[in-house]
């Protein structure tokens, strides 16, 4: 079979949790003023409750809500695809396997958690949520849900995705957000990089920061981030424990998971289920590879320490690989993977040997999605690019091998709004950052 799916009424009924398998605690937010431990006070000056108590749970298990549930159906479950065209293609023993998280009407992974976020914003009485966006990725999938749930919603845009992708932004007004070109004029954070040059780049450290500042300054204002954060993480994993239904109904279990990672979302939304056994001891072989770029090496390259989550510093102090809060990537067109920092889950795991990580060029990458574009039919996001990058490059050491592995990755998104960067890549005119 080439294609697995499952009923609607195989939607996960609950997230899982890694918090409580963890072979130890994640170390705590800290406040940048006392380096005490961040007191629930000032989470709830950003977040709504229930978000900040599945920041901490200890509960293995979450309910998935009825009202998100009913969300999720337009999409969910979403098909798990064997690449036998790539296999054949690379000539490799292997089997390839990816999660297709471009089904869903935003095109990508990002609305299993922002439908979430958006009915617990809701039911917490809040109107508008703000939040930032790279890729235009997470920015389509908070315009989508907010929608649902009678929301306001503004998206503070990195600047240079801003003007790569201007079919993104159209995409979040159709779903009726206002999307503002990060740094921007509107805040105090954005000013501080637009009044110096008002053409600067961005960052999703300076959009965070943005957003925020605006969140904390208006009463009916919440912040909603896509990535990073414990409760991101946990609704994703709808993600992992579909592909592992559908892989029992393949009959097989990977020897190798791999997911692209910017903050940490549709790495951690497809592998920790996996990553569970591991914890477990049932699957001590497992390997589970984080793929990110040369230009933002995060894993590869950062330091493990705290640092702030933003540009500016509004946020908590948080333990994670960074490369350092002012740091400001090159503009490649993987705008989802140019964060700084990684999720501290990711980032425990990493620092434990639990996972490993890789960084690839944004040539390398463009080739590999091209190699996929052409063989399984599908435009991968860049994003999702660099996970098929490492998929293909396990799959020809097995040819040299004669190993044949069970290789899963995660199709985090599309890439139909990213045709300029295949453009320019076809020309050979993309920089090899």
């Amino acid at each position: 079979m080439r294609r697995y799916t499952l009923p609607e009424t195989e939607i996960p009924k609950k997230w899982l949790n890694i918090l409580p398998l963890l072979p130890e605690p994640l170390d705590p937010p800290l406040d940048p003023e006392t380096r005490e431990p961040v007191s629930p006070d000032k989470l709830l000056a950003i977040f709504p409750e229930p978000l900040v108590e599945q920041e901490v749970s200890d509960k293995e298990w979450v309910d998935i809500p009825e009202e998100v549930l009913n969300v999720y159906s337009l999409w969910r479950p979403t098909p798990l695809h064997r690449a036998k065209n790539l296999e054949e293609y690379l000539g490799t023993p292997a089997k390839i396997f990816y999660k297709n998280e471009s089904v869903s009407p935003p095109g990508s992974h990002k609305p299993n958690t922002a439908v979430a976020q958006a009915y617990y914003n809701r039911i917490s009485g809040v109107k508008r949520l703000t939040t930032e966006t790279g890729a235009g990725q997470w920015g389509s999938a908070l315009s989508f849900a907010t929608q649902f749930f009678g929301l306001e919603c503004r998206v503070y845009m990195v600047r240079v995705s801003y003007n790569q992708k201007p079919y993104r932004r159209v995409l979040m007004e159709t779903w009726g957000a206002e999307v503002v070109p990060s740094p921007s004029p509107n805040t105090e954070a954005g000013r501080r990089f637009y009044e110096k040059d008002s053409e600067h780049p961005g960052s999703l450290g300076i959009a965070i920061s943005e957003a925020i500042e605006e969140a904390v300054t208006r009463e009916d204002t919440k912040y909603s981030l896509g990535s990073v954060l414990n409760h991101v993480l946990l609704h994703q994993t709808v993600i992992g424990l579909e592909a592992k239904r559908q892989m029992e109904e393949a009959g097989l279990y990977p020897d190798v998971v791999i997911g692209a990672v910017g903050g940490g979302s549709n790495f951690a939304g497809l592998s920790l289920p996996f990553i569970a056994d591991k914890l477990r001891g049932e699957r001590p072989d497992l390997e589970v590879i984080a793929v990110e770029p040369t230009a933002c090496p995060t894993l590869t390259k950062g330091e493990y320490r705290y640092d702030f989550g933003d540009t500016v510093g509004l946020t908590p102090l948080i333990k994670m690989y960074t490369l350092g809060h002012e740091f400001v990537p090159p503009p490649i067109h993987a705008g989802g993977l140019r964060y700084h920092g990684d999720a501290p889950i990711v980032c425990k795991l990493y620092d434990l040997g639990y996972i490993s990580a890789v960084a690839y060029s944004q040539r390398k990458v463009f080739e590999a999605a091209l190699m996929f574009a052409r063989t399984e039919g599908i435009v991968p996001a860049p994003e999702s690019a660099h996970a098929i990058r490492k998929a293909i490059d396990v799959a020809l050491e097995c040819r040299e091998t004669g190993e044949e592995k069970v290789i899963l990755f995660n199709l985090s998104g599309h890439g139909y709004f990213d045709l300029s960067a295949y453009e320019r890549y076809l020309k050979g005119e993309l920089e090899d950052t």
